[in-house]
């Protein structure tokens, strides 16, 4: 099982707050599991004591253990047994983080109307690698190029900077005459300090300095060079210009793109600050969103999950977990909590 790997950035260090169980042993936990499962009622508090004390590897193995010994599914055995809000957060830990995320994008997509702030937080936060397995698990469950679902749910510029991220061709397919697409396309290996600033001119000379906005060049910088390469390129930006690359963007573009590429920007120069936002997004004014609630704290809980809730606090003096406690109840809410808790 492939594990999403944080590799954006070296300008903090990422702090989970769920690390591999010490002593773990997959027999042990299945067979605690398939008895809080097993008979009348359900243990909600031994399922929740276990899923969120593991990594996503071992629940992986727990899930192996499963089914060799009882011959059963234990996600469909969770579906029968949990419900609402609950049964979301736990079959999100319980899917590998490519499968999971790859639902999501699916999700997003399907139906009347398209979800574009959750395609923007799946795709333009992610590292190539990243997005290789998103790729590879989107086409893997649905049997359909996610670029391919993506083209007929949005368009314009927008559909534009998605497709970059996500589709790539080599140069020797393209020389070959290939239509075959690798999946992403940004350069993570890439740091060059001294086109910086070249790429910096070149967004100054496509948007403040001409009348109207070549987008175009905006989306080729964002999608393809690696996010340190992105930072460096921002500072040259300032140093060029006099002005940050969000008031550039702000007063160049618009609508669903000028949200992609900020969250470009953001996740460049701080992605604790980007989920801590969104998570304030998701729990603030009437109602909740729970699918985005779920979705970072449960993809960032192996990640940054740390980052993200001391910078929740510094930005709104208000601890996640309080603001969680607010917002959710019962078994949801104490999932939840304990997967922000951390060791």
């Amino acid at each position: 099982m492939k594990k999403i790997e944080f590799q954006m950035l070296t300008a903090f260090q990422p702090e989970p707050t769920v690390r591999p169980a010490s002593g773990f042993n997959a027999s042990d936990d299945g067979i605690a599991l398939r008895a809080a499962m097993k008979g009348f009622g359900t243990d909600e508090q031994a399922i929740i004591d276990i899923l969120t004390q593991r990594s996503n590897d071992q629940r992986q193995q727990i899930a192996s253990f499963f089914t060799r010994e009882y011959g059963r599914d234990i996600i469909d055995d969770l579906k029968s047994e949990l419900g609402g809000k609950f049964e979301d957060v736990i079959i999100a830990l319980m899917l590998p983080p490519a499968d999971y995320l790859a639902k999501q994008l699916h999700k997003s997509m399907e139906g009347m109307g398209t979800d574009e702030h959750t395609m923007v937080e799946i795709l333009c936060t992610k590292s190539n690698n990243e997005i290789q397995q998103l790729v590879d698990a989107y086409e893997r469950l649905y049997d359909r190029p996610l670029a391919e679902h993506m083209c007929s749910e949005t368009s314009g510029d927008f559909r534009r900077l998605l497709t970059l991220i996500v589709t790539s061709r080599s140069s020797a397919a393209q020389q070959a005459g290939s239509t075959a697409a690798l999946q992403g396309v940004r350069n993570d290996a890439s740091l060059d300090p001294a086109k910086a600033k070249d790429l910096a001119e070149q967004l100054y000379a496509a948007g403040e300095l001409k009348v109207g906005t070549d987008e175009e060049v905006f989306n080729r910088i964002l999608a393809h060079e690696s996010f340190p390469q992105l930072r460096l390129i921002f500072e040259e930006y300032k140093n060029v210009t006099g002005r940050s690359i969000e008031q550039a963007l702000e007063s160049e573009i618009s609508g669903e793109l000028l949200e992609a590429m900020l969250a470009i920007v953001e996740c460049v120069q701080s992605p604790p600050n980007y989920f801590a936002k969104r998570l304030h997004w998701a729990v603030a004014g009437a109602g909740t969103n729970d699918g985005t609630l779920i979705r970072i704290i449960v993809s960032r809980s192996e990640i940054d999950l740390g980052n993200i809730k001391r910078e929740y606090e510094r930005l709104y003096d208000k601890t996640l977990e309080s603001a969680v406690k607010d917002e959710t109840s019962g078994d949801y809410k104490h999932t939840l909590v304990a997967l922000i808790g951390g060791p």
